[in-house]
């Protein structure tokens, strides 16, 4: 954790800043360490451990902004690093833009914990790490005679961060996270290789899922046997929980400042507009306890709170961090997004691929794009055709085509079982009338 002797470091570091010819600075200290060890074939393939002791300093000199870190936290090397920083900060093209937030936007704290960091964290055994990820390995390895390769890992990290700002902001933050992956790699049908993983994700060592995992995985690349392409058309496309929030990302990247402020975004100017289905409600839900995401202040100390993003396809809100609202004479809101919820039904993959006649279950993303600007995409596929409610041919080397306000304004139903240590709860969704190239 950051101790009292760094956080008056950060502070002194301000102060130091203010004194030599900054109008205002910003401190941010992290700490942290991690390790990761991956297993092939049974063989230990990869390990490796860090720490990380840093320092970053935002520079506000004369109309113009410079951001420097550094890990060495020495005061006499501190002095000359931030002088410097000022003199190199000085070289750039002013920009009255870049300020501190106004103060009256920061965090104040008084918040309760949210328990994002595990305090068994440092009384986990290397081996006890190992083990796990050999156990994973080990659920595929020799199962099926057309196996090429299994892999697994196991990675955890945990982290602090203490800021200050000039303006009067203070504040810290703490969380951890573990992660078990499998992925192994068949052949298939002529020179056909599929490939798939399955893996769990927590922030606590204790609810971290840690079988099963390579047997999940085995059983998704199995299913892939025997890929190939469907007739072209218009489909209902099933998209399973792992993969939803890939089509959601574009959405929220046309919500960023940065974004409406180089009028790159094919959300611009429809605050309160209906811009997508009525079946889309998302809600930004920060302060959600234990969660991956939960947090109280963005990156510049800027306060957190409860913000409707979609209600029924009206757009409520645009992620405006100080830059942005500065440059355009908006009001800021917070830079980025916390925890992103919708408003869900009531089945699950298997129970919405049960209701579709004729259609397409996603189960991977194969490349492609999306233009911010339209909206326009196109990606590759792969997946199932369902029929009658049923799944018939795995298909891949398929396309998935349209514009991101059209799709998202024939969301015909969503899901119930997101992913729940994603910060992006994203449950399977079902798009109407899809255009998919194939044969």
């Amino acid at each position: 954790m950051i101790t009292n002797e760094n956080k008056k470091l950060a502070q002194w570091a301000m102060e130091f800043a203010l004194k030599n010819g900054c109008q205002a600075s910003r401190v941010s200290i992290y700490n942290g360490s991690s390790s990761s060890f991956e297993i092939r074939d049974m063989k230990m393939d990869r390990l490796q451990q860090a720490s990380e002791n840093s320092l970053v300093i935002h520079l506000f000199v004369d109309g113009r902004f410079g951001s420097f870190s550094t890990n060495r936290l020495d005061k006499k090397e501190l002095e000359s690093f931030i002088r410097n920083g000022i003199a190199s900060t000085r070289f750039l093209a002013e920009d009255k833009a870049r300020t501190l937030p106004d103060s009256s936007l920061y965090y104040k704290g008084g918040g309760a914990d949210l328990q994002l960091i595990d305090p068994k964290f440092d009384s986990i055994q290397p081996d006890d790490k190992v083990t796990l990820a050999m156990n994973v390995c080990n659920e595929m390895m020799g199962k099926d005679p057309r196996i090429i390769s299994v892999n697994s890992s196991y990675s955890d990290e945990k982290d602090f961060k203490y800021m200050v700002a000039s303006n009067g902001f203070e504040g810290e933050a703490s969380g951890s996270s573990f992660s078990l992956v499998a992925s192994v790699s068949i052949k298939g049908e002529g020179d056909a290789r599929p490939e798939s993983y399955w893996f769990d994700s927590s922030l606590y060592y204790d609810k971290l899922i840690k079988e099963g995992l390579g047997t999940k995985a085995l059983e998704r690349v199995m299913r892939k046997l025997g890929q190939k392409k469907v007739a072209s058309g218009k489909y209902q496309m099933v998209v399973d929980n792992m993969n939803s929030s890939r089509l959601l990302s574009p959405v929220i990247d046309a919500l960023y400042g940065s974004s409406i402020q180089q009028k790159n975004s094919f959300l611009l100017d429809k605050i309160d507009q209906k811009v997508l289905g009525d079946k889309l409600t998302v809600i930004d839900e920060p302060h959600m306890v234990g969660t991956s995401g939960a947090r109280y202040f963005d990156g510049e100390g800027v306060a957190t709170k409860r913000m409707p993003v979609f209600e029924n396809g009206i757009l409520k809100t645009y992620y405006i961090d100080t830059y942005s609202a500065n440059k355009m004479n908006m009001r800021q809101t917070i830079a980025s997004p916390s925890i992103l919820t919708m408003q869900m039904g009531n089945k699950d993959t298997d129970g919405l691929i049960a209701s579709v006649d004729r259609g397409i279950l996603v189960t991977g993303f194969n490349g492609g794009n999306s233009n911010s600007t339209t909206g326009d995409f196109s990606y590759g596929v792969e997946g199932f055709l369902i029929e009658k409610g049923k799944l018939t041919q795995p298909i891949s080397e398929m396309n998935a085509t349209g514009n991101m306000i059209s799709l998202w304004s024939n969301l015909a139903e969503v899901g119930n079982d997101p992913r729940t240590f994603s910060s992006w709860r994203v449950p399977s969704l079902i798009f109407d009338g899809v255009d998919f190239s194939g044969l």
